[in-house]
């Protein structure tokens, strides 16, 4: 398995190799804040970043890149290319809530939030959940670019809001005729596929599909996604130590700005990365129920490590897969302990809804009727729809992910050292998981 992830392709590897001998001409990407932020509002036309924007993130997560990622060429190309994104959303978003303030006016809606652990079924959970037209997701195409690059496409006017229910399907379309996004985003899939080829087996990634939201967090420049992807340690650990509700504050007036844009009843957002902040999220989402999908550690630990090593070959080629090990077993643990202790505390418990992952595969109509069962039950229509989508998107679609705990230099000892609390809440509560 191990020599698996150092098949990159032969023209990856050369492009690299070749740019990287011109670094002496000057040839190498700057990772600079003044100068990612200069880029952005050449882009974009625009200015403000907003009063609430607070540039510390990105200059430590850019400090421990330059210092610390050891980044190929493509790699630094790609993350200067990611980060001016990020800002020109930012750029966008403000503009966006400058011009039409009742956005930001609106209650958000209420949210079924799937908190699983990385490998856990959380994508085919909320890719079935996504069939319900009840439900607001965020697509591909739409998190990787919330705001509208043509800041004119779309009449956001509260007369002009489309419906979306039941009864009152959308009159218009979204996304409009010329809006770029779906493109842009079939783009970076086929982009992976090329870069890495055996990245699918791992995480299917489609651009019309629901993808993580933690994108909406990337915006602040505070997430755990630049330590899934490359090798920052200095800034995770400043991470894990800093109070991050600006990034949830500001999360929220994006999902604000996406339900405006596209109403419906109820949110279904998703990422590992909210396992940490299960309290954050109930203090500024309001009404959330918790969906956590629970699989055995020694099976979805290293099919995380092998996405993680997956992932970092395409921005570096010193990837080491036991510190990939170290780092993120002894994280998964924290995040794990910090999810318990919140649902531990009174009155939290029944705010969360257990999915098994190994029912989820062979039974996912009994999973989702405990989560409907809240929600007045699933009906037979909706049952048909979710067993639709199962056809059309069988488990292991794209290949067999093969990985060991032997391929990190890891045990079952080391991961029962780093998360015996967890271990503990479900041999007490749920030790038929």
């Amino acid at each position: 398995m191990k020599n698996s992830f150092r098949k990159s392709p032969g023209w990856f590897r050369g492009i690299n190799q070749v740019w990287g001998g011109t670094y002496f001409l000057g040839t190498n990407i700057r990772l600079e804040k003044d100068d990612l932020i200069r880029r952005a509002r050449k882009i974009t036309g625009l200015n403000d970043l907003g009063s609430d924007f607070n540039d510390e993130p990105l200059e430590r997560l850019l400090s421990s890149v330059n210092q610390e990622a050891e980044l190929h060429p493509i790699g630094r190309f790609i993350t200067r290319e990611r980060f001016v994104s990020l800002l020109s959303i930012r750029l966008r978003a403000e503009h966006y809530f400058k011009k039409h303030q009742q956005i930001l006016e609106q209650e958000l809606y209420p949210a079924w939030i799937i908190v699983g652990l990385q490998r856990t079924g959380t994508t085919k959970l909320q890719r079935l959940l996504a069939q319900d037209p009840d439900h607001r997701v965020i697509p591909s195409w739409e998190v990787i670019n919330p705001m509208p690059t043509d800041l004119d496409l779309y009449d956001l006017s509260p007369e002009t809001l489309l419906t979306r229910s039941p009864a009152h399907p959308p009159t218009s379309a979204y996304p409009k005729p010329g809006d770029k996004r779906i493109s842009i985003a079939n783009t970076s899939v086929k982009a992976l596929k090329f870069m890495s080829p055996g990245f699918f087996a791992i995480h299917p990634i489609d651009a019309m599909q629901p993808e993580e939201d933690i994108l909406m967090l990337d915006v602040s420049f505070m997430s755990t996604t630049p330590e899934a992807m490359m090798h920052v340690p200095s800034y995770a650990n400043w991470l894990e130590n800093t109070d991050q509700s600006a990034a949830y504050i500001y999360m929220v007036k994006l999902l604000k700005f996406l339900q405006w844009i596209r109403p419906a009843k109820r949110w279904v957002l998703k990422t590992p990365h909210h396992l940490e902040f299960t309290g954050l999220i109930e203090k500024h989402f309001g009404d959330v129920r918790f969906l956590w999908p629970h699989r055995s550690l020694n099976e979805s630990v290293p099919s995380f490590l092998s996405m993680v090593t997956y992932n970092r070959m395409i921005f570096s080629n010193h990837v080491d897969e036991r510190q990939v090990a170290e780092h993120w077993v002894r994280k998964i643990g924290y995040m794990l302990d910090q999810a318990v202790d919140h649902r531990l505390q009174p009155g939290n418990d029944a705010k969360f809804i257990d999915i098994r992952y190994k029912s989820l595969i062979t039974d996912s109509i009994g999973e989702l009727d405990k989560i409907y069962k809240f929600n007045g039950g699933l009906k037979p229509a909706l049952t048909e729809q979710f067993l639709r989508h199962e056809q059309e998107h069988p488990h292991q679609k794209h290949g067999v992910h093969q990985y060991s705990l032997e391929d990190f230099g890891i045990t079952g000892g080391t991961i029962d050292a780093c998360t015996k609390k967890y271990s503990e809440f479900l041999k007490n509560h749920y030790d038929s998981l």
